[in-house]
């Protein structure tokens, strides 16, 4: 095994990036790829035990790191944990009250879309949950890399988690009317 591999090192620093929720993430990828080379189980097959479940236990903790960094929500969550905020604590579930009426707006143009089998309509309602998604991830990156503000990035995490969700429902609401 190489002598930069080092468990206690977080997942950025794992593959050489910055600390930051806007990724290059062809980096990611390309860092992946070099450490998978050199640790994947196939290199360790006429290894000793010992060699061999090393390499096991490194490829399933860059498997898990690159999983995290690669998915933006992932990777917030991540970020936020590392700087002590844990943004999906159940007990912390404060929402704005416009952003709580903007859901049930929401929500509501999903029922009555799904329940006349509007697809016009899903397909509204998807651009404009798809395009409030691109903003609040903006605004994560501004928050996080730019503000270093943990606390609200936490409230927009929660946001983005509800858009995620919301999201999917609008992916079943089409395979209903279908």
């Amino acid at each position: 095994m190489t002598a930069n591999l080092d468990f206690s090192r977080n997942h950025f620093d794992l593959f050489g990036l910055p600390m930051a929720f806007a990724l290059d993430l062809s980096r990611l990828d390309q860092a992946y790829r070099d450490i998978q080379a050199q640790i994947h189980p196939d290199r360790f097959a006429h290894a000793c035990e010992a060699e061999q479940r090393l390499s096991m236990q490194w490829t399933t903790r860059v498997n898990e790191a690159y999983q995290t960094l690669k998915k933006p929500f992932e990777r917030a969550h991540y970020l936020l944990r590392l700087q002590g905020v844990d943004a999906m604590d159940p007990k912390n579930t404060a929402m704005p009250a416009d952003f709580i009426m903007q859901q049930m707006a929401w929500r509501e143009a999903l029922a009555e879309a799904t329940q006349a089998r509007n697809l016009d309509a899903l397909g509204a309602l998807e651009q404009e949950l798809r395009t409030q998604a691109r903003a609040l991830q903006a605004e994560l990156a501004r928050l996080i890399d730019d503000e270093k503000n943990y606390p609200r990035a936490g409230e927009t995490l929660r946001k983005v988690r509800f858009m995620d969700k919301l999201l999917e429902e609008v992916d079943a609401a089409y395979e209903a009317c279908a």
